[in-house]
């Protein structure tokens, strides 16, 4: 064979592999560009158009992506798509996504898409909005440092642009709770506990908030000298939430800041009951106990306390306390 020939075979072959890749690859390359086209509507749960949606069209085969907009009719097309898989969803601040699988056709119409967009409400609308959750933050450390009108005007500011997030009243109703106006911070309150059971049915659905609500209760009826209905809250925040050693523990704390150590001294050993280990609820039994006299039972709990947690930041006060009433019963 000449070198001429050589070259002309090595040429033909070049060309048989090069025909053969493309028979390959021009399959995958319409499915990422050619004439398919979408088209549908994006709605909210009340069938109301969601004007500005961000449609998003991805192919699952590749990184090949498409955009499109609805518009004040909630209505939009994409088009540009090659043959093939593509997940198109629907997205605003403020809604949950939507997404949906289809076989992208480009000789054929495709069906017409409907997206169902649902409005986020409580936490999960205030989590997706990142410069509100800072304010949201602001605010309890503000309560924290005892600057309650600043902190008011903080979470009201909040309501006002995220009205159907209603836990936002607890920290308004905390805030008049510390501020001494008991009626305001009842009003809050309840209507957390309104709009829980409207939302939900039962309080059960959203332990967390609801035991907020009939503890920040429980603590203004105290505050106010009703002890009876104070209880009954409490009673009903640990209803709800009975496994939670640090309500038993907190309502224990407001008994015994309002001078009810017997009260105090029942929820301590609650919290105690629900979590053995956590020596907190100890060194307050302890603290209880004295407050009522009981030497023996004090010094009990404060001694298990620093046997528990003895690098904890009290323990040297508490072991001066031990040394103080343990030279009194002599």
């Amino acid at each position: 064979m000449s070198h001429i020939s050589g070259k002309k075979c090595l040429k033909s072959g070049l060309l048989i592999l090069l025909a053969l890749s493309l028979t390959v690859l021009l399959p995958f390359a319409q499915e990422q560009t050619g004439k398919g086209r979408i088209s549908g509507i994006v709605v909210d749960e009340n069938a109301q158009p969601v004007e500005r949606a961000l449609i998003l069209v991805e192919s699952l085969k590749t990184k090949t992506t498409f955009q499109g907009i609805s518009d004040e009719s909630g209505h939009f097309a994409v088009a540009g798509m090659g043959t093939g898989y593509w997940r198109i969803t629907a997205s605003k601040k403020g809604y949950t996504s939507s997404s949906v699988d289809m076989n992208v056709r480009q000789l054929t119409r495709n069906p017409s898409i409907t997206f169902t967009l649902k409005k986020m409400t409580g936490f999960a609308a205030l989590m997706a909005d990142e410069e509100s959750f800072q304010v949201f933050d602001k605010g309890n450390l503000l309560i924290e440092e005892g600057k309650y009108d600043e902190a008011l005007g903080i979470f009201e500011e909040f309501r006002n642009k995220y009205p159907e997030i209603y836990q936002v009243h607890l920290n308004i109703g905390t805030i008049y709770l510390k501020k001494g106006d008991l009626d305001k911070a009842e009003a809050e309150f309840r209507l957390v506990l309104d709009k829980t059971l409207e939302m939900h049915g039962d309080y059960n659905s959203d332990k967390a908030t609801s035991l907020r609500a009939f503890t920040g209760l429980g603590e203004l009826y105290i505050q106010k000298g009703d002890f009876e209905k104070g209880q009954e809250c409490f009673a009903k925040a640990l209803e709800i939430s009975p496994e939670d050693e640090v309500a038993a523990y907190n309502v224990g704390q407001i008994f015994f800041s309002n001078q009810r150590p017997d009260e105090a001294i029942k929820y301590y050993k609650l919290a105690i009951q629900i979590k053995e280990d956590w020596s907190k609820p100890y060194l307050r039994l302890g603290y209880a106990y004295l407050n009522k006299g009981d030497f023996d039972s004090a010094l009990e709990y404060l001694n298990k306390f620093v046997e528990m947690d003895p690098e904890n930041p009290e323990v040297p006060q508490t072991k001066n306390v031990i040394a103080t009433i343990e030279k009194i019963k002599k």
